[in-house]
C-alpha cells in the first residue's frame, strides 16, 4: 500500500465522493427526463405537422435513438476510466452531456430548419447518449471502490438516487413551465429554458470532479503494472457470464424507471386525462418517494443481504403492475399518484442494491466497462424503447393497461437474473481493491 499512498497522499471524504459522483448521474437524469417531460412540446416543434400521434411516436423514436450509441460511449467511456482512471473519464461525461443538453436548447425548430432541426435533434440526443453511456457505470465504480464493504450498497445507492433526483428536478422544472408559461409561450420560446440549464448543473458538477482523487484501485493495478492493454477485450474474455447476469438484473430496474417516471407523466395525461400540472405532481411526490427507498434498499442490503431486497422489489412489481396502471388511468390525481407511487417503489427497492452487486461481480481491470456495458445493454433494449414500445401497445391493442405486461415482462426477467446470484453474508463481504471478491467469482472451468 505504500505505493498507492505515494501516489496519492490525499483521501477523499465518503462525502466529497459520494457528492462529486452523484451530480453526473443527476445532470444525465435530468437531460433524459427533460426530454421525456416535453416530449408533447418537442413533438409539436421538431416533427411534422398534422398527425400529433404520430410525431409523439417520432419523439418517443429519437428518445430511443440515444440508447443505441450508449453502448460504444460506454466502451469508450469504459476504456478511458479502466486504462487512464475513473477520474477522467467521469470528468468527459458530464461534460459532453450538460453541453448536448444545451445545444438542445438553442436549436432552431423544423419550422425554421425544416428536417435539419429534426435531424441535428437526433444528433444531440447521439451525444447524449454516449455520454450517458459512460457516466452512471463509472459513478458506480469510482464509488464502490472508495467505499468500504459495510456500507458499499448504501454509498451506491446514494448516487444511484441521483438516477431519480435528476427526473425529479426535471419534472418541477417542468411543472414550474407549465405553470408560470402558458402553453403557447411554452411553445414560443419557454421550452428552452429547461435544456439550457444543463449547462449550469454540468459546471458545477466538473468543478466538484476536478477536487477529487482516483481510486486506490486503480492507483494500485497502475502501480503493479496489472491494467488491461484492451479492458473491453478482457471483460468479453472472462466474464462473458457476468455480463449477462448484470443486463438481466437490469431489466426491471431500468425498464421500469423509463415506464413508471419517464412515460407516466404522458400516460397520466393521454389516458388518463390529468392536465399537465397534475401529472408532473404526480411524478414529483413519486420521485421523492423513489429517492428514499433506493437509499433505505441501499441500506437494509448492507445489512441483510442485496439478493433478498431485490426479491421483495421484482415480486411487487410482478403483483402489483396492473393495478398500479388501473390507478394511473383513473383519471383521479390522488390514485393515480398512489399508482406511480407503487411502480415507483418497487422499481427503487431493486435498484437500491443494484451496483453494489455488479461492482462485487466485477473485477477492477474491466469494471468501470463491465457495469457500463451490461447497464447499457440493459437501457437500449428495455430503457430507451420503453415509452415507444408502450405507446405502440396501447395503439395496437387498444387497451390503456398494455404498458403493465411491458413491467410484468422486465420483471420476470430481473426475476430469472435472480436465481443465478448468489447471496452473500455482510460478514463476509471484502474491500474490492484489486483483487477480486472471491464468493462473487464466476465458477472456474478447467
Amino acid at each position: 500500500m505504500s505505493t498507492i499512498q505515494s501516489r496519492a497522499p490525499k483521501k477523499d471524504s465518503s462525502v466529497k465522493t459520494v457528492r462529486a459522483s452523484m451530480i453526473g448521474t443527476v445532470v444525465e437524469y435530468y437531460d433524459f427526463g427533460i426530454y421525456g417531460y416535453m416530449a408533447t412540446v418537442l413533438a409539436a416543434l421538431f416533427f411534422v405537422k398534422g398527425d400529433p400521434a404520430a410525431g409523439l411516436l417520432g419523439t418517443f423514436a429519437t428518445f430511443a435513438v440515444a440508447f443505441i450509441v450508449r453502448i460504444p460511449g460506454g466502451i469508450l467511456f469504459g476504456h478511458i476510466g479502466d486504462k487512464y482512471g475513473r477520474k477522467r473519464a467521469l470528468s468527459w461525461t458530464i461534460l459532453l452531456m450538460a453541453g448536448a443538453t444545451a445545444a438542445i436548447g438553442l436549436l432552431p425548430n423544423y419550422l425554421t430548419l425544416g428536417v435539419w432541426a429534426t435531424v441535428i435533434l437526433v444528433l444531440c440526443r447521439c451525444l447524449q447518449g454516449i455520454a450517458a453511456g459512460g457516466e452512471l457505470g463509472g459513478a458506480m465504480a469510482f464509488v464502490a471502490e472508495k467505499s468500504p464493504a459495510h456500507a458499499r450498497g448504501f454509498q451506491t445507492s446514494i448516487v444511484n438516487a441521483g438516477t431519480y433526483i435528476g427526473s425529479l428536478s426535471a419534472s418541477l422544472v417542468a411543472l414550474l413551465l407549465n405553470t408560470v408559461f402558458s402553453p403557447e409561450q411554452v411553445l414560443d420560446i419557454a421550452w428552452r429554458i429547461p435544456f439550457l440549464l444543463s449547462l449550469v448543473l454540468g459546471l458545477v458538477g466538473i468543478w466538484l470532479r476536478t477536487q477529487l482523487h482516483d481510486t486506490d484501485s486503480f492507483l494500485e493495478m497502475q502501480a503493479k503494472n496489472e491494467i488491461a492493454e484492451v479492458p473491453f477485450k478482457a471483460l468479453v474474455s472472462r466474464a462473458k457470464g457476468t455480463i449477462l447476469k448484470i443486463t438481466g438484473l437490469g431489466a426491471f430496474i431500468v425498464g421500469g424507471y423509463y415506464v413508471c417516471s419517464i412515460y407516466a407523466a404522458s400516460y397520466m395525461q393521454t389516458s388518463g386525462h390529468l392536465t399537465a400540472q397534475q401529472a408532473f405532481w404526480s411524478t414529483c411526490v413519486s420521485l421523492t418517494v423513489g429517492v428514499g427507498m433506493l437509499m433505505l434498499s441501499g441500506h437494509l442490503g448492507d445489512r441483510f443481504g442485496r439478493k433478498r431486497l431485490m426479491t421483495i422489489g421484482v415480486a411487487v412489481g410482478l403483483v402489483g403492475a396492473v393495478p398500479a396502471f388501473m390507478l394511473m388511468a383513473s383519471g383521479t390525481p390522488f390514485l393515480a399518484t398512489c399508482g406511480q407511487v407503487l411502480l415507483v417503489s418497487a422499481v427503487a427497492t431493486v435498484s437500491g442494491s443494484s451496483f453494489s452487486t455488479y461492482a462485487e461481480l466485477l473485477e477492477p481491470q474491466f469494471r468501470y466497462t463491465g457495469i457500463a456495458l451490461g447497464n447499457n445493454l440493459t437501457n437500449l433494449t428495455l430503457g430507451g424503447t420503453a415509452p415507444f414500445f408502450c405507446e405502440l401497445l396501447i395503439r395496437a391493442t387498444g387497451s390503456t393497461l398494455s404498458p403493465a405486461f411491458y413491467m410484468i415482462g422486465c420483471a420476470a426477467l430481473t426475476a430469472l437474473a435472480l436465481f443465478f446470484i448468489p447471496e452473500t453474508s455482510p460478514a463476509k463481504r471484502k474491500p474490492i481493491g484489486s483483487d477480486v471478491v472471491q464468493e462473487l467469482k464466476e465458477p472456474q472451468h478447467h
